[in-house]
């Protein structure tokens, strides 16, 4: 048995997507009665000061019964990122050379020569 109390099955189909210190692992199992689900293993790397290392991994099990209201829960949450934020990576971790952008205050007319002298006694 694993760490978690899930025993590990034999991958049937395996797929990796490495991005930078993390790597994801798409993985078919089969359960005991022969049917197949999906863990998603996301595996990240840490160093030590020493230069020694060690990963970090989570991991979740998907079964079939919860594929089609995943997908749509997936594909909703994606398509929200990416139509507030768009496709470009704003982070500075992925870009070293990012700078937030700094607010520009609308520079006003400060001068006397803007304004209206007005005599109350007018009115």
């Amino acid at each position: 048995m694993s760490e978690n109390g899930y025993e590990e099955q034999e991958e049937i189909f395996s797929q990796v997507l490495r991005a930078g210190r993390r790597t994801y692992f798409f993985d078919v199992r089969s359960t005991k009665a022969g049917d197949y689900y999906l863990t998603v293993t996301e595996s990240k790397k840490f160093t030590h000061d020493d230069g020694s290392f060690h990963y970090k991994k989570h991991k979740i099990y998907l079964y079939k019964e919860d594929f089609s209201e995943f997908n749509e829960m997936l594909a909703k949450a994606t398509d929200f990122i990416i139509n507030e934020k768009g496709e470009e990576v704003i982070s500075e971790r992925h870009q070293k050379d990012f700078q937030k952008p700094t607010e520009t205050v609308s520079e006003e007319k400060t001068s006397t020569e803007s304004f209206t002298n007005i005599d109350f006694d007018d009115i």
